[in-house]
């Protein structure tokens, strides 16, 4: 596959290396910030250009902008890109204007996105036994920027969507009794921790732990290049839980 790139920081970077050695060629990257030698152009092409997709890992400011020319550019897109979700809708409907395929995740990873296929199920099995209190905490490194971190929120998002007897996410350090329903997701920050989610169900007479550990960036990247072999050729407006669902059994769409 042809794949181009937009925003070349530690991600991109990555992304290009994996890429590579998987046999992929990258032949446009798009930076107008980096310095770096393998940066092709400053701004993205005005005009159709051949690449089978892009990925962008760019600015939550330019994005949108960024999707615009991709439509015009005629390219399926991977947006891993946070923090433009107010304009959901207008996205949406560009995509499927314009004709091209559009995958979209504030978190790539594959080991992540399994863990929370797993976290829906395991929230539906436990909803039926209220016997069990449910909480959700995570670990990262001291130079994390949020606390809890987005991934968490998105844990307690679908915890809250499962289970009955949880209306309302608490995020932070407790100073009191917690209300029962509400789900409490704490978080500890120290030492150069990847990231661990602990999801916890706990009754008085056991508990039940299911965990996931990040151990580097790689899995953030591959993530991304699945995803790019995945929307190359479809069109329509994706989230990765639709690829993931169509891998694991069951095509679904966008």
């Amino acid at each position: 596959m042809l794949i181009g790139l937009t925003g070349y920081g530690k991600m991109g970077s990555l992304i290009r290396q994996k890429a590579l050695e998987k046999g992929h060629e990258v032949p446009l990257i798009t930076d107008p910030f980096s310095n770096a030698a393998e940066v092709t152009e400053r701004k993205l092409p005005s005009e159709a250009v051949k690449l089978d997709v892009i990925i962008d890992f760019s600015d939550p400011h330019v994005v949108v902008g960024n999707i615009r020319q991709y439509s015009k550019m005629k390219v399926p897109a991977v947006v891993g890109t946070t923090g433009w979700y107010d304009h959901m809708t207008e996205v949406a409907r560009l995509v499927e204007k314009s004709g091209i395929g559009l995958i979209w995740s504030a978190n790539f990873s594959l080991g992540v996105n399994l863990f929370f296929h797993i976290i829906k199920k395991a929230g539906r099995i436990m909803n039926r036994f209220p016997e069990y209190d449910t909480m959700v905490h995570e670990y990262h490194h001291r130079h994390k920027a949020e606390s809890p971190s987005g991934t968490a929120h998105i844990i307690g998002d679908i915890l809250i969507d499962a289970l009955d007897n949880k209306q309302s996410v608490y995020a932070g350090t407790l100073k009191g009794r917690k209300e029962e329903s509400a789900l409490h997701i704490s978080s500890t920050r120290g030492g150069s921790i990847p990231g661990t989610h602990r999801v916890t169900f706990d009754s008085v007479v056991d508990t039940i732990t299911l965990e996931h550990t990040t151990r580097n960036r790689d899995g953030f990247a591959e993530g991304a290049i699945m995803a790019a072999e995945w929307i190359s050729g479809r069109k329509g407006f994706y989230h990765i839980d639709q690829m993931l669902q169509s891998v694991i059994g069951g095509e679904e769409n966008g």
